[in-house]
């Protein structure tokens, strides 16, 4: 399965959402958990670039506009209890508009801005992977990296949506 994660950025903190879970997506050691914290997004449609992707799945979910989109990383995981492997494509974007609204409530319990160097627990599991793999994020080295990479790949754009060529 390919799907599409969007940090959605206003005034350095980070959009994530109360994700319910279901059991195909738990870890081990997460069976009792109902819950985890995810950035937007979802599954890539037929004929969509991750960029189109990342805009409509932010508007499905919350109801906001977005800008100043750039693809950042992406993780490989295969959850064993799915039997499944997802490939996250990750994508940094700048708020534009809109008040958060919950508009999956059967798949989300709310949203909320998080100081990026004190981003909640439990977090999906794809973006720890992105964290630790990606950035080198650690207890001794914390997320503080993930606005240096939104910062550097703002510098990196080469069109005004964000849309490498």
């Amino acid at each position: 399965m390919l799907g599409v994660g969007v940090l959605v950025w206003r005034n350095k903190k980070l959009l994530l959402g109360k994700r319910l879970l279901n059991t195909s997506l738990l870890k081990a050691g997460q069976e009792n958990q109902n819950f985890c914290w995810q950035f937007p997004g979802g599954h890539l449609e037929n004929n969509e670039s991750t960029i189109e992707c990342a805009q409509r799945e932010v508007r499905e979910e919350t109801g906001l506009e977005i800008m100043a989109m750039r693809h950042i990383g992406m993780t490989n995981k295969t959850f064993s209890v799915a039997g499944r492997q997802y490939i996250t494509l990750l994508v940094s974007s700048e708020y534009r508009s809109g008040e958060v609204k919950t508009l999956e409530p059967e798949k989300c319990a709310g949203w909320q801005w998080f100081d990026y160097r004190q981003l909640p627990a439990p977090l999906f599991e794809p973006i720890n992977l992105f964290l630790t793999q990606s950035l080198g994020v650690t207890a001794t080295r914390p997320q503080v990296d993930l606005y240096v990479m939104h910062e550097a790949a703002s510098e990196l754009s080469d069109t005004p949506s964000g849309e490498h060529k």
